[in-house]
């Protein structure tokens, strides 16, 4: 997933880079108005973090550009403790969320998936991949029409891959995603094959197709040959 941070305060922006790096997103980083326009132009994103205060203008100038070339990214803002008016003018305009400064890093991460579900679901009641399809709100998954009966952890990891079907995805990428903070990557991905191996099993239990190709020495990626 690919995402822009327009911040001018360095040692911050390096912070998130690092962190959402680490994390599974390849990120991007400007630190200025003009430059934050050339990259909306030039490139698409799965999810925009702007500062309001900028060296050269107003990050607002940002997000409605972006409404104006009807752009699907996601938009949080990134605000000052006293910046009310601009969270509020940011959301007006079409911003999906915002932070307040200082934020912790994980809770940044945290919203940045919960916008991206949000934006690659376009608020649809079903998803249907092939012969699969699945109702996000109600946590419902069924085969050519068949009920699937998942576990939580592995609607989450369907739900994942179809939501980035075609892409790699990386071991470390579906670890944060099923298990965020709380989850010690860097012992074993055991956990990971267990509930590929259980969702995998239950799919063609019932008539499905195994969509999962392993990308060896990466991660996953969910495809149709």
């Amino acid at each position: 997933m690919n995402v822009l941070i327009i911040e001018d305060e360095k040692a911050l922006a390096e912070n998130m880079v690092s962190y959402l790096d680490h994390s599974g997103y390849h990120c991007e980083w400007v630190d200025n108005l003009n430059s934050a326009q050339e990259k909306i132009w030039s490139y698409s994103y799965d999810c925009i973090i702007v500062d309001i205060t900028l060296p050269d203008g107003s990050g607002l100038d940002v997000i409605q550009r972006l409404k104006t070339m009807k752009s699907k990214s996601g938009i949080i803002i990134v605000s000052a403790k006293n910046s009310t008016e601009d969270k509020i003018a940011g959301l007006d305009i079409g911003a999906d969320d915002y932070i307040t400064k200082p934020f912790d890093l994980s809770e940044l991460n945290a919203r940045i998936k919960s916008v991206i579900r949000r934006r690659s679901f376009d608020a649809q009641n079903e998803i249907t991949f092939q012969e699969i399809t699945i109702f996000p709100y109600d946590h419902l998954v069924t085969i050519s029409g068949k009920p699937l009966n998942l576990t939580k952890k592995e609607f989450d990891l369907l739900l994942y891959f179809v939501s980035n079907k075609s892409r790699v995805i990386t071991k470390e990428s579906i670890a944060e995603h099923l298990w965020g903070d709380d989850m010690d990557m860097a012992d074993s991905f055991d956990f990971i094959y267990s509930h590929l191996k259980n969702l995998r099993k239950k799919i063609e239990e019932i008539g499905g197709n195994d969509y999962i190709q392993t990308v060896y020495g990466i991660g996953y990626k969910f495809i149709k040959e």
